[in-house]
């Protein structure tokens, strides 16, 4: 039995009141805050490391659209914002498998930064939000942890962007997550120096990867509905079949492989997703201890395999690991509206749409890519928590089953909700009217308003 302590009552200053308050400023909650401030609400984004973008700039994902194929019917709206404003201020560059630029994990944090200031959001980072302030079953504010201590900040609204449904979950509403052995893999972003792009390149070409080659390798297989067999993917695989056969990578890691994103001409190869750890919840800091030591482990195991038999990587180093573990597959939570696999594959059509998202399933086994124009409607009921008041929540944990989170966690999809419930915040505000009773007309015209497709 675990022993327990009694931790003493104590006073906390109020820091911060404000309209509505974001906690979680990946690609969900950055466009949440971005979305409220701009339909005219006082708004603060929280995040408890040093910079803003979330699994962009502290994981390192950098393929942010590399689903866009020439007849791709996107989103629209804040999601695309990041990208052409990552373009015009030179944090992206074009990504190899699609009609889509990558973002420059370490550039978008100023991107990031510039967007937080146009908005007039206030801007809350090194805090970790450790429990929210309720009244009833209502919640008013969070209270955060930081080298200040304890703080308390208030809010109208809130809205939960954590990636976990942290705050949900600990304000009371009903959430579920699959037993850890079947959700899906952590992973240690990494990037490399000292790449000889022009015969990097050569091999790549010299040896062309499509998506038929993601099946077959380690505990991997997928399906596919065939049109995206033949595509080209930046797949690496037989680097690390030849260093298992060498006895350079430890026969139990058969499952190193996976894709890069860009290689510079000053000889960067970043977003290297090539090392992905199973059987860890991304909800507990033990499962998370083990996989940040033991991703960074496979992941030197992967550069030696990459020096030794990938052409162009002779003389490569690392440059950096991510920040964090990449983390796909935690808590959702029970929405008013749980969305369903027969949703993201057969183009669901939604009245209280707040975007919309291509058919791109990526996840459980199942890849589909978007190239012959479907899509599906985001709904505003998704994002509703069951049994919780003035809460919202966005990105990858909106109400849905184990198929629908496969498409709804991908970062754009996050910054389609996160914008729905950033505008919803505020028109709720306006109208004085609670989540569970707002007019998704107004909302839907001030989404409009800001540029997002929701039909």
């Amino acid at each position: 039995m675990l022993k327990t302590i009694i931790e003493p009552a104590r006073t906390i200053d109020v820091v911060v009141e404000t309209d509505v308050l974001v906690v979680g400023s990946g690609p969900g909650g950055l466009a949440a805050a971005l979305a409220a401030a701009r339909a005219g609400a006082r708004t603060a984004l929280i995040d408890r490391n040093g910079c803003f973008g979330g699994n962009i700039t502290q994981v390192g994902v950098e393929g942010f659209a590399w689903y866009r194929h020439e007849k791709t019917i996107d989103c629209e709206g804040i999601g695309i914002e990041f990208e052409e404003r990552a373009k015009a201020m030179g944090a992206a560059m074009p990504e190899p498998q699609s009609l889509s630029h990558a973002l420059d994990a370490e550039m978008f944090k100023w991107v990031a930064d510039v967007l937080v200031e146009e908005a007039g959001v206030t801007p809350l980072l090194h805090r970790l939000c450790v429990a929210p302030i309720m009244n009833g079953a209502v919640i008013r504010g969070v209270i955060t942890e930081s080298k200040a201590g304890r703080e308390a900040i208030l809010a109208k609204r809130v809205i939960d962007a954590t990636g976990d449904a942290d705050i949900a979950f600990r304000a009371g509403a009903p959430t579920h997550k699959s037993p850890k052995e079947d959700m899906m893999a952590v992973s240690v972003m990494f990037s490399m120096s000292g790449v000889n792009k022009q015969g990097f390149i050569d091999a790549v070409k010299a040896d062309p990867q499509t998506y038929a080659d993601w099946s077959g390798n380690g505990e991997w297989d997928y399906e596919t509905t065939g049109k995206e067999d033949k595509l080209f993917s930046p797949f690496l695989h037989k680097p690390f079949k030849k260093a298992l056969e060498a006895g350079v990578i430890p026969p139990n890691l058969k499952t190193i492989a996976g894709t890069w994103g860009t290689v510079s001409d000053q000889g960067d190869l970043t977003y290297l997703n090539l090392v992905h750890v199973p059987g860890l919840d991304g909800t507990d800091p033990n499962d998370l201890t083990i996989g940040e030591i033991r991703g960074r482990r496979e992941a030197i195991y992967a550069m030696e395999a990459l020096r030794q038999f990938m052409p162009g990587c002779e003389n490569a180093k690392l440059r950096n690991f991510g920040m964090t573990l990449g983390i796909r597959d935690t808590r959702k939570i029970d929405a008013a509206y749980n969305l369903t696999g027969t949703d993201v594959r057969e183009q669901a059509r939604f009245d209280d749409a707040v975007g919309i998202f291509p058919e791109f399933i990526d996840g459980f086994g199942v890849l589909i890519l978007p190239t012959t124009g479907r899509y599906w409607h985001v709904p505003y009921r998704a994002l509703v928590p069951k049994g919780v008041g003035n809460l919202l929540v966005a990105g990858r944990t909106i109400g849905g089953d184990r198929m629908s989170h496969a498409s709804s966690r991908n970062m754009m999809c996050c910054a389609v909700s996160g914008q729905g419930a950033g505008v919803a915040a505020a028109i709720s505000l306006q109208r004085d009217e609670s989540f569970d009773q707002l007019n998704i007309a107004a909302v839907q015209k001030e989404l409009v308003r800001q540029g997002a497709r929701i039909r």
